[in-house]
């Protein structure tokens, strides 16, 4: 019995996520509910070096059923001919389909903001789609989307999707990446209508904004030294005392974030540090860190080595026990 009362913070683990956790409402279906705006809107896709991406990410967006839409892709001096690859695409049903050279980037700007600065200030359209260059979007999504900030009334629209996981390592990181957020925002519609504007997150694939909206909070300028820049933007935008709101659409926007260990942990270290630290209270940065990462050895890592340990008869039954209780709820969680 014992064995399995310390299996208790798992169980917990696992009862949180069934009960608390709430996955944000879905867009509403555009066929069903025409949006009552026919705005422009001017898709803007950020790309440096994303030869393996760019096709399957344009396509899709040309595609779209929405009626009025461009598309600006800024090719932030890519050495993969990463421009190249979308100047001989067809623009299908885009008004345009225009490739913009970056230019070098300014001291104190990275990079990011800097191409999404570039493309905002050649855009025409009233709405402006912040969307990265590994998205694949469905015909449906971008009515969607803007049907639901008519809706909402929103002043910035962020959109979840799915998160497509295909090799070993993506499988094994990743979950283990999005359950700390998970406890971190488990309502993320709540977390955006909240006043408190630490806490307003946004999902840096797909940001959806009112041109008037974008350039009164300074637009990417304002968060041009921001490592993680859709976190500082939402918080600009809850700051000020704009509406964001925040919806899902599996079914319509995909993203495959990374493809190598590498990959994985180059770009989620800086997005966990970072943007963990500005969405805490400045008095729990210094310890939150250091306590995360113990809980989550002793969480992930110590019962599949107690558990093999166990195996070759090192420890006795009631340690055996334990462990592969703690493994099996570790897999479901997983």
């Amino acid at each position: 019995m014992m064995p399995l009362l310390f299996a208790a913070p798992w169980v917990c683990l696992l009862l949180f996520l069934i009960l608390v956790k709430q996955t944000p409402s879905e867009l509403p279906r555009a066929a069903a509910k025409p949006p009552r705006e026919t705005a422009l809107v001017s898709v803007i896709v950020p790309a440096r070096d994303e030869a393996p991406n760019i096709q399957t990410c344009v396509s899709s967006l040309v595609r779209s059923s929405y009626s009025a839409f461009e598309i600006i892709v800024v090719d932030d001096q890519s050495t993969d001919g990463t421009g190249s690859l979308v100047r001989g695409m067809e623009q299908g049903n885009a008004r345009s389909l225009r490739v913009i050279d970056g230019e070098q980037l300014p001291t104190e700007w990275l990079g990011k903001p800097w191409a999404c600065c570039q493309g905002a200030a050649v855009a025409e359209g009233d709405l402006l789609l912040f969307t990265d260059a590994d998205t694949v979007h469905g015909p449906e999504l971008l009515g969607r989307a803007v049907a639901g900030l008519c809706d909402e009334r929103a002043d910035l629209l962020t959109v979840m999707g799915r998160q497509l996981m295909k090799t070993f390592w993506e499988r094994l990181v990743q979950p283990q990446i999005f359950l700390p957020m998970f406890l971190r925002f488990p309502n993320l519609e709540r977390t955006a209508k909240s006043d408190h504007w630490r806490g307003a997150v946004a999902n840096g694939q797909f940001m959806l904004f009112r041109r008037e909206i974008y350039n009164a909070i300074g637009g990417h300028e304002a968060v041009k030294d921001e490592v993680v820049e859709d976190l500082a933007l939402a918080q600009l935008v809850k700051r000020q005392g704009f509406c964001l709101r925040i919806r899902a659409a599996e079914t319509d926007l995909f993203t495959r974030m990374y493809r190598s260990l590498a990959h994985l942990v180059e770009g989620w270290s800086k997005n966990i540090t970072t943007g963990g630290m500005q969405s805490l209270p400045p008095w729990t940065r210094s310890f939150v860190a250091p306590v995360a990462l113990a809980i989550g050895i002793a969480l992930w890592i110590v019962p599949p080595v107690v558990l093999l340990v166990a195996i070759l008869g090192v420890f006795g039954d009631g340690l055996l026990l334990w462990s592969a209780s703690v493994c099996a709820l570790s897999a479901i969680l997983w």
